[in-house]
């Protein structure tokens, strides 16, 4: 039964007091302590994680799962291929990549509570071969230099506290050659797209979280955490600044979403 932290105050929502001058960062619209976000998202997560792949299909109406498939298409999973999957808890991207033809995938999570989601679904799939499972940050991975052949993220990476270092270490670990793939809301391309999209996000979105997840508050700040997500021109060029070449993008329905690719050479 999904429930909220009882005796506590929520995350997306707890105020923050700041002193001069200590490193901050945001957190969807607010400014907290750059110490703080990695707990506060965590916090966020462990709150929707029961009803996570629920809310994606309500909040998408089920395109989520055309726009992940497209990732897949972009990745041509193959046996021997070896993938790291980030921030992918509750399996998504690892069960369609084992579908697709891969045989070797590790899921990579900061959030123990959506790695569990997804073992669960594992086992109800009866997938136990082939999958790995592994908590922790994507800034500091927990591997050897060259270790995997691909590197995939799907709507994670705008959560972490340093882009930068998350795109470092993505570098780091992929082999030559390696295929790096992050699938991420964007900045919407379609004009008159962009409006219809602001008030649904900010009006409707909270408000089926709070019907659904019982949790309106980890819903305003995965909106806002959106719009504070750098345009697809912006990130291109982060990845570019990470050592990874051959970057491109290809905008998914009007640029509500994005996916970037690019190669370890």
């Amino acid at each position: 039964m999904f429930q909220l932290m009882s005796n506590k105050t929520h995350p997306a929502s707890a105020p923050e007091i700041l002193s001069p001058g200590e490193p901050t960062t945001h957190f969807g619209y607010k400014t907290v302590r750059e110490e703080d976000k990695v707990d506060m998202v965590r916090g966020v997560f462990d709150n929707v994680a029961s009803k996570y792949d629920l809310m994606n299909d309500l909040m998408s109406m089920g395109v989520h799962r055309l726009w992940k498939n497209r990732l897949i298409e972009k990745l041509r999973p193959h046996p021997g291929q070896k993938l790291l999957d980030v921030g992918g808890g509750t399996g998504d991207i690892a069960f369609k990549y084992l579908s697709g033809g891969g045989d070797d995938v590790t899921v990579f999570d900061i959030n123990d509570e959506m790695l569990q989601v997804g073992r669960d679904r594992a086992i109800d799939k009866g997938l136990l071969q082939g999958i790995q499972w592994q908590q922790g940050n994507a800034e500091e991975l927990p591997y050897a230099d060259a270790t995997f052949d691909a590197y995939t993220i799907a709507f994670c990476i705008r959560n972490v506290t340093h882009i930068d270092r998350a795109l470092a270490e993505a570098k780091r670990v992929l082999k030559p050659g390696g295929h790096f793939l992050c699938l991420e809301f964007s900045k919407v391309v379609v004009p008159g797209l962009s409006t219809i999209y602001d008030t649904y996000s900010f009006s409707l979105l909270p408000k089926i979280g709070e019907i659904v997840a019982n949790d309106r508050d980890s819903y305003q700040y995965l909106a806002e955490s959106i719009r504070r997500f750098p345009d697809q021109e912006t990130f291109k060029t982060m990845i570019e600044d990470a050592g990874m070449d051959v970057a491109s993008y290809e905008n998914l329905t009007g640029g509500i979403a994005c996916i970037h690719s690019a190669w370890r050479t």
